[in-house]
């Protein structure tokens, strides 16, 4: 302690009481008074480091042993200031400064295990707790264990690598810790359970204590809650997955973490539906402090969703900008060149994109099977069938997969290359010869090289195929029978002495019921019963009952015109017009109407209309000397547009009738005849209306 007179007596000692009350911040005032007065007291600058961190001031306490590098050495201070760049999220720094350190102590090694895990390096970190536990006894030592069960947790989920320690599940952290090491491990089920129990262990733990209120077991439990959406949402559950993660949204917790993991799922489960929630939801994954919460595979998938968001927003200048991002800090990440490629599909560049695709394949051949899968997938889409071949034959981890042999198969043969699929075949078959001889795999290849084969004809290429099925299995008459076919068209001989193989008759006899077999639901042809020998049955007697059943032949319905003595026309299947005794039509019937010809002419009346042809009319004109001749010959006269058209309306509806009559013995004239009559009345509908204008 600096020597000096009573105030800074007191200072001391008033530093000392707040300290142990906990009262950093008068604690500090004090602290600064006695550096005003010494600057470089070492022991007063402690106290100050302390007291800022403390408070929350590691910036503040970071410049002060920055400042003061001479009087405070690493040996003194080096704890507090890996610390101090630990809470300011520079963990690199923190590392060094650790390793800088001589003597390693154990609230040293607790904070060594902290920032390995911050950089994720679970191996390391992984060993420096088991020593902590194996080494120390004291009352921290569940806290340790439930930052192993995290590691081991975290390897499981973002490592594909997990070990079972035994640890103890006595609080709702190692139960929890627990459940993320079976979800890592695939183990859906077990995991949920394991979350439920946490759920409970914490209920029971919090209500113990009087003062804190539901609003904060519910902050709690905020994680528990979004970790079993998660579990939901992998089982297809995700109607329920989305409510609970909607739960969560509404608390509106505090750590940034939680909140932009939860709202990075809902914007998973919305896809590219709901697209304006999504866009509020993105906004919690862009928090302040969200990277430091978060490890690196977290903030990638969250900045890949973010591409796509923008992608099926039609924001392409921003989808483009977050995928350059991405593709500089993980080159060699196969996931934001897919999507760059989808990009540019939906602007219709499928030649840029199958570009961009073969050189990312060339630069990385790690991931150069998901590449060319979707290089295959864009070039059938095109209708470039072979050249997808090609780039699936390429991919040498799985070209000898049952699937992808398949597959090749097929498009060859939609392509009617039948030699290509062939040699598929054969390829295949020399890779597992030499691999798996004789496997389950081999063999069934070779039966469906063999069935192909004889499907498109190839029998020749067949046999050499069937004969090494028939020497795996001798007694297989199948393909005894099938190789005997083949050879029967390539070498008859051949085929003959394969055919003394074949089982006698009596062996090959299977018991079967052919009328059963052929009375089953699946028969194609059904036999006849035989007929009833005569004599077997007494036919019975006709009753009143079957007298009734039958029904009497009606009687053809005759003409009412029909005279049974006279014969029937010979010619009465032909037209009319095609008839021997057909004259035509006979013209000239109605020229004598009223109505034709102009306006007011007379010539075409009929005679019985004209009064000057009548004997008994008068003359038209006077004769001299004969006064009253003159008023009685205009009194009986009638104008022609006064005279009434009924000897031509008498004429027309004879016309109808003929027509009719005609149409009846003649059916072919029908169409024609009827085209006629309307044409007819379409002329001399406006000669009528003319008329009646007047």
């Amino acid at each position: 302690m600096a020597s000096g007179s009573g105030p800074v007596s007191a200072l001391w000692t008033e530093i000392n009481r707040c300290g142990q009350n906990g009262d950093f911040t008068r604690a500090l005032k004090a602290v600064n008074k006695i550096l005003h007065e010494n600057k470089d007291d070492v022991i007063a600058l402690r106290c100050k480091i302390v007291c800022l961190i403390q408070n929350g001031g590691f910036k503040e306490a970071l410049n002060v042993m920055n400042t003061h590098t001479k009087s405070l050495t690493s040996d003194m201070i080096g704890f507090e200031k890996a610390y101090c760049e630990y809470r300011l999220n520079r963990v690199e720094h923190a590392l060094k400064t650790i390793q800088g350190i001589p003597e390693q102590t154990d609230k040293l090694k607790e904070l060594y295990g902290q920032v390995l895990y911050r950089l994720e390096r679970y191996d390391e970190c992984l060993a420096v707790y088991k020593e902590m536990i194996r080494n120390s006894h004291d009352d921290y030592e569940e806290e340790r264990k439930t930052n192993l069960s995290a590691v081991l947790a975290a390897q499981s989920t973002w490592e594909s690598t997990s070990a079972d320690l035994g640890l103890p599940e006595s609080s709702y952290e190692l139960c929890y810790n627990a459940a993320c090491l079976l979800i890592g491990q695939g183990q859906l089920s077990q995991g949920m359970q394991k979350l439920q129990k946490a759920e409970e262990l914490c209920r029971k733990s919090l209500t113990e204590d009087s003062d804190v209120t539901e609003e904060d077991v519910d902050a709690e439990l905020a994680i528990i809650h979004s970790q079993m959406a998660y579990v939901m949402q992998l089982q297809g559950r995700t109607e329920d997955a989305l409510q609970l993660y909607n739960q969560v949204i509404k608390l509106k917790p505090s750590d940034v973490g939680l909140l932009a993991v939860t709202a990075n799922n809902i914007i998973t489960i919305n896809k590219d539906q709901n697209v304006f929630d999504s866009k509020k939801k993105v906004k919690l994954t862009s928090a302040e402090g969200v990277e430091h919460k978060l490890a690196k595979k977290q903030l990638q998938a969250i900045e890949i969703n973010k591409a796509l968001l923008a992608m099926y927003t039609n924001q392409a200048d921003q989808c483009n900008k977050m995928l350059a991002s991405l593709q500089t800090q993980n080159p060699g990440h196969p996931r934001p060149v897919l999507i760059k490629v989808a990009q540019l599909c939906r602007e219709k560049q499928h030649n840029k994109a199958i570009e961009l695709l073969q050189r990312f394949s060339d630069q990385h051949p790690e991931s150069a099977s998901g590449i060319k899968l979707t290089m295959a997938q864009l070039y059938l889409t095109q209708g470039h069938v072979t050249k997808a071949c090609d780039i699936l034959k390429s991919i040498e981890e799985i070209r000898y997969k049952p699937g992808m042999l398949s597959a090749l198969v097929t498009m060859y043969t939609h392509e009617e290359d039948i030699d290509s699929a062939i040699d598929v075949f054969t390829q295949a078959i020399q890779y597992y010869q030499s691999e798996q001889p004789g496997s389950a795999i081999h063999l069934s290849l070779v039966r469906e090289a063999a069935n192909y084969k004889l499907k498109y004809g190839r029998k020749k290429e067949a046999t050499s195929d069937l004969e090494q099925l028939w020497k795996q299995n001798t007694n297989d008459v199948h393909t005894l029978a099938q190789l005997i076919s083949a050879y029967s068209l390539v070498d008859q001989d051949k085929a003959k002495a394969l055919s003394k193989h074949l089982p006698s008759p009596d062996t090959m006899s299977f018991n079967v019921d052919v009328d059963e077999l052929e009375n089953s639901h699946g028969a194609t042809y059904i036999r006849k019963k035989a007929a009833k020998v005569v004599g077997e049955s007494q036919p019975k007697e006709p009753g009143p009952e079957d007298v009734k059943k039958k029904k009497k032949k009606k009687k053809g319905k005759l003409p009412k015109n029909y005279d049974p003595k006279s014969t029937p026309d010979p010619e009465r299947w032909l037209p009319m017009r095609e008839r021997s005794y057909y004259r035509g039509k006979k013209k000239g019937k109605r020229k004598e109407q009223v109505g034709r010809g102009t306006q007011g002419a007379t010539s075409g009346a009929s005679p019985e209309l004209d009064a000057s042809k009548s004997a008994s009319s008068p003359p038209t004109s006077p004769r001299p000397g004969s006064g009253t001749g003159t008023a009685t010959a205009v009194s009986n006269v009638v104008p022609p547009r006064q005279q009434k058209p009924a000897a031509a309306g008498a004429t027309r509806k004879k016309k109808t009738q003929t027509v009719e009559e005609e149409l009846s013995e003649d059916g072919s004239r029908k169409e024609h005849v009827h085209k006629a009559t309307k044409t007819e009345t379409a002329l001399k509908t406006p000669i009528i209306s003319e008329v009646c204008g007047f």
